[in-house]
């Protein structure tokens, strides 16, 4: 069996175990709910149009503003279909709006004759969705290398508990056991967040949002390649981290610069977003790349050739740390008499080369 073939028996493997737990099943559940209530329910919950009662000689302008327009014959029954709770508000002669307890606003725009408005800056983005973008791609990246890279981490040192891993050790090789994690988990991942994007796509059509969505789709497509190069780069981290320990309780203390690694790029692209210098040199680190620079290109500030660069940064990293992760993984996978120190796994690396 090559290294191709045995890569390809570890990684389907790892994708049947996990789709075998539950709790990674709910944990999907949970975030494609997430995301079709957050999709879905803003405008099913903001409601419809504001209903008026009014005669058909004033119900032109409210007609225009696309507000539920109940015709009545006179302004009595306008007064009497608010009093009654059929409209949410009334027009009779002055015009004069009627309410019950609330300014029906909308009715009020309809109504009062604005100036002319010239848009200096017509393409700006939304100041809710300016917020709302970088925290989203922030999170997901986030949460999702945070989750299943601590999954192969625990996976490592549950092999190296019930020292399964030495039988394994003997039908495939080392770094195609760690390939094969790596694989499985970036596929794993890459496909929840595909489920979770479909969901989200549905929901904002269904809210009609698909002007956000024309927005997003450029930033999102350059979210692929970064998040999967990106998640490759930590899933190395946290497979040699795992391999550092020898029981579940080391995880914390072997694992601490991958969760430093994984932090502080979420906090840093958080609050620093608006922060264009900050952004700029965000986007070419390797550990912040994945999130800062599909940002800058939903914002419009980054040039055509700085994500290419940028990924190429991040490509070359990656390989970088897989290598180091590698050979980190091969020198202390086989140590199964306690905590094993970088150090000392890079050295029994040596010593088996």
């Amino acid at each position: 069996m090559n290294v191709t073939q045995a890569t390809r028996l570890v990684a389907e493997r790892e994708i049947r175990v996990k789709l075998r737990d539950r709790t990674f099943l709910f944990g999907t559940l949970f975030f494609l709910l997430i995301a079709a209530a957050g999709t879905i329910l803003p405008p099913l919950l903001s409601g419809g149009p504001d209903s008026v009662a009014v005669t058909e000689s004033a119900a032109g302008p409210l007609r225009a503003a696309g507000l539920d327009v109940r015709v009545v014959p006179d302004d009595r029954a306008a007064e009497r279909a608010v009093r009654d709770g059929d409209t949410d508000a009334a027009v009779v002669a002055g015009p004069t709006v009627l309410a019950m307890d609330e300014t029906p606003e909308d009715v009020v725009r309809a109504l009062s004759s604005a100036p002319p408005v010239r848009l200096l800056d017509p393409d700006a983005v939304d100041p809710v969705v300016a917020f709302l973008v970088p925290f989203v791609f922030a999170f997901v990246f986030f949460i999702t290398s945070q989750t299943f890279g601590v999954q192969i981490a625990q996976s490592v040192i549950e092999e190296k508990q019930t020292r399964i891993v030495e039988i394994l050790v003997a039908a495939v090789p080392v770094r195609a056991l760690l390939a094969g994690k790596v694989v499985a988990g970036a596929l794993l991942a890459l496909g929840q967040i595909a489920l979770i994007a479909v969901v989200a796509v549905l929901g904002l059509q269904l809210g009609d949002s698909g002007g956000l969505l024309t927005l997003l789709a450029p930033a999102i497509g350059w979210f692929v390649p970064f998040f999967l190069l990106g998640f490759v780069l930590l899933a190395a981290m946290w497979a040699a981290a795992g391999a550092l320990a020898n029981r579940q309780e080391d995880i914390a203390a072997v694992s601490t610069p991958v969760q430093f690694a994984v932090m502080l790029p979420f906090f840093a692209v958080i609050f620093l977003n608006d922060n264009d210098t900050a952004m700029r040199v965000l986007s070419y680190l390797p550990f912040s790349s994945p999130t800062a620079m599909p940002l800058r290109l939903f914002t419009g500030d980054a040039a055509a050739w700085e994500p290419i660069v940028s990924l190429a940064v991040l490509l070359l990293a990656a390989g970088a740390f897989l290598v180091a992760g590698a050979r980190v993984y091969e020198g202390s996978l086989l140590r199964t008499n306690g905590r094993t120190s970088l150090r000392t796994a890079w050295r029994e690396r040596e010593t088996i080369g």
